[in-house]
């Protein structure tokens, strides 16, 4: 599944937290963003996927917002946000394995009869005491 560089968008911003004067004065950060809802570039199924997996990173309209700012250059920061997309779609478009629905077998029945008849049987010894502390 190829993506197209039309239609990532990536805007450069000033990252928080330690760098020294650079922090005030280079945008480093980076926020990516890929319309999800409107890409030709992934099939239904895998767009469906897409947006379950990004959660709170995925905008009303479909919008996947990415933003990276773990490095003190543009450029790592860059190739760590596509890093990170390239991840989420390739997770998305693993399909799910289908769950079989299975039966216990007999001999888990009887097994489990049997530990529910034990466990009756001791209750019942502790409640016959009546009488003995009169």
């Amino acid at each position: 599944m190829k993506i197209l560089d039309q239609e990532i968008s990536l805007e450069y911003m000033r990252a928080s937290g330690p760098g020294g004067q650079n922090v005030n004065k280079v945008a480093t950060a980076v926020q990516l963003r890929f319309d999800v809802a409107n890409s030709p570039s992934l099939a239904a199924d895998v767009k469906t996927r897409l947006i379950k997996l990004a959660g709170k990173r995925m905008t009303d309209t479909g919008v996947l917002i990415i933003e990276a700012k773990k490095f003190r250059t543009q450029e790592k920061n860059r190739e760590d946000a596509i890093k990170r997309l390239n991840e989420l779609v390739r997770k998305a478009s693993e399909k799910p394995k289908l769950r079989h629905k299975t039966r216990p077998t007999k001999a888990s029945k009887e097994a489990r009869l049997k530990e529910k008849k034990r466990v009756g049987s001791i209750k019942k010894i502790r409640r016959d005491k009546t009488g003995l502390f009169e």
